[in-house]
């Protein structure tokens, strides 16, 4: 559970001071997983930077790990429809080109989601990695997720003979591992070289389809049963 409910019809005054009173304890919390990591923080932390009463924050959250479920929940909700997509696009695939624009399309949704929510995007990325405990097991489930989904859509390339003969979970792991390595190392402004956040995801998938690319045949491999054409 994300948040507690509330009385009140939406739109209405309770709904409206329900949702600022949200936002308000989201925004502070954010910034102090940012500064100091999830496990660091408490909910007196959160209720002090947010100006709030402590017992303002249950009134909303059951626990800290629900307001990161809470923070989690729109850029979850991007990157699976992005995977999912990618995936029943492979599913109808027939060739290198119609492969490469399922993986670019995915790439767009996760750089969407960079630019609507980049410090939750942050966050996870941070947190991702970490022992799913207390409120990390929520970006821990994410992360799992992730990766299943793109050893998932992978596999489906696979199906159809467009890639090298490489484990799909190595291959898929390894690219989602690289993601949001350097993806970590732009929102963190670690290194002002690698440009555009946004450019990244759509350009790792092109140098990485290129390696991963089934060499030696036409640009568009026929697969078995496939008509042939005159």
């Amino acid at each position: 559970m994300a948040t507690l409910k509330r009385p009140g019809p939406r739109g209405g005054p309770r709904d409206v001071n329900r949702r600022e009173r949200t936002r308000v304890l989201e925004d502070a919390a954010l910034r102090l997983f940012l500064e100091r990591g999830l496990d660091a923080v408490t909910i007196d932390d959160i209720t002090q930077a947010a100006g709030v009463a402590k017992g303002t924050f249950y009134r909303y959250f059951e626990d800290k790990a629900a307001l990161v479920d809470a923070l989690l929940a729109p850029v979850r909700e991007a990157l699976l429809e992005g995977l999912e997509v990618c995936g029943r696009a492979l599913v109808a695939a027939r060739d290198v080109e119609t492969m490469f624009e399922a993986y670019r399309a995915m790439a767009a949704v996760i750089a969407g989601a960079l630019l609507q929510y980049p410090s939750v995007v942050r966050l996870y990325l941070q947190e991702c990695r970490g022992p799913a405990v207390g409120a990390r097991q929520k970006v821990v489930a994410l992360a799992r997720q992730v990766a299943h989904h793109a050893v998932d859509i992978t596999q489906k390339a696979h199906t159809h003979g467009l890639l090298r003969p490489i484990r799909p979970a190595v291959s898929a792991l390894a690219v989602v591992g690289a993601v949001e390595r350097l993806l970590l190392a732009v929102l963190s402004e670690e290194d002002a070289g690698l440009g555009n956040p946004l450019e990244i995801p759509d350009a790792l998938t092109t140098l990485v389809l290129d390696g991963l690319r089934r060499p030696g045949g036409p640009a568009r491999r026929k697969l078995d049963g496939e008509p042939k054409r005159p």
